[in-house]
């Protein structure tokens, strides 16, 4: 069995590089990892689950899945394949299938949410103060009732 990465799609990679901290950004995420983690939870979050097409070769290459286990993103793996699935033997730590189909899962999912993130982070010149909007957009959503007719649609 070989050692099981995740990939990114090709058209992702600058994002992914962008929202990276390094000596030429101040990106809000310490690591790929976290970044590929944040857009698969988004991605879900936003039902939005998307191909990859063609996968990054370089920076960033496709990741290994002990950085993900390291930095305690496994759970979050399974999580996202169990509720897709309906299927307990996803879990399956013998069964190499159910690896390949549980990253296979999340790289769908956090490929989705790359997309969102790309929508909302455009023209930004802080991705950290962006982000920090769309997420208090959705931590503070008003629920508005159904039987209310809601102007706000229309602004």
């Amino acid at each position: 069995m070989g050692v099981n990465r995740i990939r990114i799609a090709k058209d992702q990679a600058d994002l992914v590089k962008a929202l990276t901290a390094s000596a030429d950004t101040t990106g809000p995420f310490q690591t790929y990892a976290d970044v590929i983690a944040f857009a698969a939870a988004l991605g879900v979050k936003r039902r939005k689950r998307s191909s990859l097409g063609t996968i990054a070769k370089k920076e960033p290459a496709p990741i290994g899945l002990e950085i993900f286990v390291s930095r305690g993103y496994d759970a979050l793996i399974k999580l996202l394949a169990l509720v897709e699935t309906k299927d307990a033997k996803i879990l399956s730590t013998f069964d190499a299938k159910a690896e390949e189909e549980r990253i296979h899962i999340f790289e769908e999912y956090a490929n989705g949410g790359l997309q969102i993130l790309r929508d909302e982070l455009r023209g930004a010149v802080d991705y950290s103060e962006r982000l920090l909007l769309v997420l208090n957009a959705q931590r503070f959503k008003q629920v508005v009732p159904e039987d209310d007719f809601d102007l706000s649609r229309f602004l």
